[in-house]
């Protein structure tokens, strides 16, 4: 059995009916996206009135190869730039089992999958496709923030039919010198081959989120939770 990952919790209300778990990127922990919980304001949005809950795990601390092997919160090792070449295949599927007991947990909560958001930044985006497309029963939506799709070669055969029609929503910088854009565009194009439905908001920002950003993933949760 996987054991749960530690997490911190924000419900913004008393009889909250969604949950958004959402994952940090390459050396963040768990409270690097709470502040942006009060700046979309679920509760203002409709059917969500009683609150969302939004679940920011911490990844594991591991040792980073591109990074000289320092130890740190990673949802996997890198040991590449290049993202896509010697992809830690071990580290995903142990994130991946990680982010599945904590939907688990919200469906047992009372959530149910149809109203659980996966959503994560750089390496946390990575997990929430992984994951995501994976996933057996039907999700809300997927938030895929300055990442890309991994082990892409792997998504055909493992996907599951139950997702297939799952919103995701992709959003990237233009000038972004970690998660290249070209990367995320080609994912972007290998998701559409596949018949996934993709909303692509493209920023003139580098490795990060902006205020139109946050505002576009709003009215997104507000579509997907509605």
């Amino acid at each position: 059995m996987t054991q749960l990952l530690e997490c911190v919790e924000v419900v913004t209300g008393t009889a909250p009916t969604a949950s958004v778990i959402w994952m940090h990127g390459l050396g963040a922990d768990g409270y690097d996206f709470v502040p942006v919980v009060k700046e979309l304001d679920p509760n203002t949005l409709p059917g969500l009135a009683g609150g969302v809950r939004f679940v920011f795990p911490h990844a594991p601390i591991r040792p980073v190869t591109i990074n000289n092997g320092m130890r740190m919160r990673a949802w996997y090792d890198i040991r590449m730039v290049d993202l896509g070449r010697q992809e830690d295949e071990a580290g995903l599927r142990q994130s991946q089992a990680e982010c599945e007991a904590l939907i688990a947990r919200e469906v047992a909560r009372g959530t149910p999958a149809r109203r659980i958001v996966l959503a994560g930044f750089s390496q946390g985006g990575a997990v929430t496709l992984q994951t995501g497309l994976r996933h057996a029963e039907p999700l809300a939506g997927l938030m895929v923030l300055s990442s890309y799709l991994p082990l892409a070669a792997r998504v055909a055969e493992e996907a599951a039919p139950a997702n297939r029609a799952t919103p995701v929503f992709m959003a990237h910088g233009s000038d972004d010198p970690v998660v290249a854009l070209e990367r995320a565009v080609a994912s972007k194009a290998q998701l559409e081959s596949h018949g996934y439905g993709i909303e692509w908001k493209q920023y003139p920002m580098e490795h990060s989120l902006c205020l139109e950003e946050i505002a576009d993933i709003r009215a997104w949760l507000g579509r997907v939770l509605a």
